[in-house]
């Protein structure tokens, strides 16, 4: 451009004539005139084109870079480890012919989607407390010194932009509804309309344009929450790009800076923490101040948050004869009078709760394998087993669900069954629990093991005293000094006889 800002400076302004201007610039006098005819054109020199040591592999590359498009973000090669294998094909060229080489086809492709109409969005605005989107992506991290693959949920306010992140070991529909109340906790209120895509935890059929089956679980969710369910169009993720270009920001700016934790609790109130920290940090870019700024005007706009929605998933299930119900492989206890009946079981992220005839019979930590085994883990409650050994006290001896119980309990047995008729007395000392409160069960035979008596007498006796808060030991009391023994009292048997009434017979003994 500054080569042809010369020649129309020398003619325009200077008026030198075309004859001149050819013979400094060497160019011929028809090129000169037609700069000057046409205006300001930048002229365009063809490059030629040089074989380069890559042509051989062009084709190979090319269905490589067209291969990792249909591949998800995290399963895409780089450009570096593409370049490795054609040095193991026989490439011996430069990493940098190479990475001009994508880029030239990556923005060839690019071209030629804009042409067919793909690649075009409209951007999109909100208003205060109108909307949230939400997304699930899937990333690893370290807990308890072991790597694991977590199901994370990403929720984003449209307006504010505010976000929370939140990990799971699963994408089911209980993990999903604690995800929306801890968002709406942190966030401070409900927004009236909710984006997603359309996941099987919320949609059970996609129908033609925006009709949706909507699961009756996640309908009953909203309703409780009152928000409107809006569902994106079959590959149109830009329709919630928010949260989706939160899913890419979250794995620099959370993911790849985390510690080691102890479970997944410290993991998430870690997570909760950094991403409020975050908001302080980020600039909001379309409104002035950061993220927290726009979102502390933007939260008296949003809905008053209620209650927590009571977000169990249920089903029925069959007690055994060996009191154990089953859920993903893993078996749990349920009390010895529900054997052989139907009870309702109610999953919950991290607890099953069961119920029958409207109460609550007990509950377990919920037990989450990723090993895949055959068979699951046992999780006795050896509670749950009294009401069969008081009937059949012999199978305390071996009874599996007995190996889990409180240590004091553990070594009162090794003592009790020594003995005849001590498995028994053991069934009677176990089944105080039922009755009193075990830490005074416990406290009561710990103290009998101590004092060398374990006997069942002896523990009643001393559970008593702790019930009724009297001291389990005789004190030692300290008179005061005025009421101290001067003169040790002697036995004197003889003054019995003095009491004796006059001609009173003398007894034997």
């Amino acid at each position: 451009m500054g080569f042809l800002s010369v020649i129309r400076r020398w003619a325009l302004r200077d008026k030198m004539p075309i004859r001149e201007i050819a013979r400094r610039t060497g160019l011929s006098r028809n090129t000169v005139k037609k700069y000057l005819r046409e205006g300001i054109v930048e002229p365009k020199f063809k490059t030629p084109s040089r074989p380069t040591k890559l042509d051989p592999f062009a084709d190979r590359l090319s269905a490589w870079l067209l291969t990792q498009t249909r591949k998800s973000r995290k399963e895409r090669r780089t450009v570096k480890q593409m370049h490795a294998d054609l040095v193991q094909l026989g490439y011996d060229g430069s990493y940098e012919r190479v990475a001009a080489f994508a880029r030239a086809w990556r923005a060839d492709r690019q071209r030629a989607e804009q042409t067919t109409g793909r690649g075009t969005f409209v951007p999109l605005i909100f208003q205060p407390g109108e909307a949230f989107q939400f997304d699930w992506s899937e990333d690893w991290a370290n807990i308890g010194g072991e790597r694991l693959k977590l199901q994370v949920a990403h929720i984003k306010l449209s307006h504010s932009r505010a976000f929370l992140v939140r990990a799971y070991p699963l994408q089911t529909h209980e993990m999903l509804f604690d995800a929306h109340w801890h968002a709406f906790r942190v966030f401070g209120g409900v927004p009236s309309r909710g984006i997603y895509d359309n996941m099987k935890t919320a949609v059970d059929r996609v129908g033609k344009g925006k009709q949706r089956d909507i699961n009756p679980r996640f309908k009953a969710m909203a309703s409780h929450y009152v928000f409107e369910p809006e569902f994106c169009n079959p590959a149109s993720g830009w329709e919630k790009g928010q949260v989706e270009k939160n899913v890419q920001d979250a794995r620099n700016r959370l993911w790849q800076v985390m510690s080691v934790f102890a479970d997944l609790a410290e993991l998430n109130q870690w997570l909760e923490d950094r991403c409020i920290a975050l908001w302080e940090e980020t600039p909001h870019k379309a409104l002035p101040g950061s993220i927290s700024d726009v979102w502390a005007a933007e939260k008296p706009m949003l809905m008053a948050l209620p209650p927590a929605f009571d977000g169990f998933i249920e089903h029925s299930k069959r007690v055994s004869p060996t009191c154990l119900i089953t859920f993903e492989r893993n078996r749990y206890s349920v009390p010895a009078s529900f054997a052989n009946r139907r009870v309702s079981l109610h999953v919950y992220p991290d607890r099953l709760v069961v119920v029958a005839e409207g109460q609550t019979v007990c509950e377990h930590g919920r037990i989450i394998d990723r090993s895949h085994r055959k068979f699951g883990k046992v999780v006795y409650n050896w509670r749950h087993y009294l009401a069969v050994i008081q009937r059949k006290p012999g199978a305390l001896r071996n009874g599996a669900p007995f190996t889990e119980m409180p240590e004091a309990f553990r070594r009162l047995q090794e003592h009790m069954l020594r003995k005849d008729g001590g498995d028994r007395e053991m069934v009677d000392i176990l089944s105080l629990v039922l009755q009193h409160n075990e830490e005074d069960v416990l406290r009561a035979v710990d103290l009998a093991l101590e004092a060398g008596v374990p006997t069942k007498t002896h523990i009643l006796n001393l559970l008593h005293r702790l019930i009724d808060r009297k001291p389990t030991e005789h004190p030692e009391v300290d008179p005061p000094e005025a009421l101290a023994l001067q003169t040790t009292p002697e036995a004197n048997l003889d003054r019995y006889d003095g009491l004796r009434q006059a001609g009173e017979k003398r007894h034997a003994s």
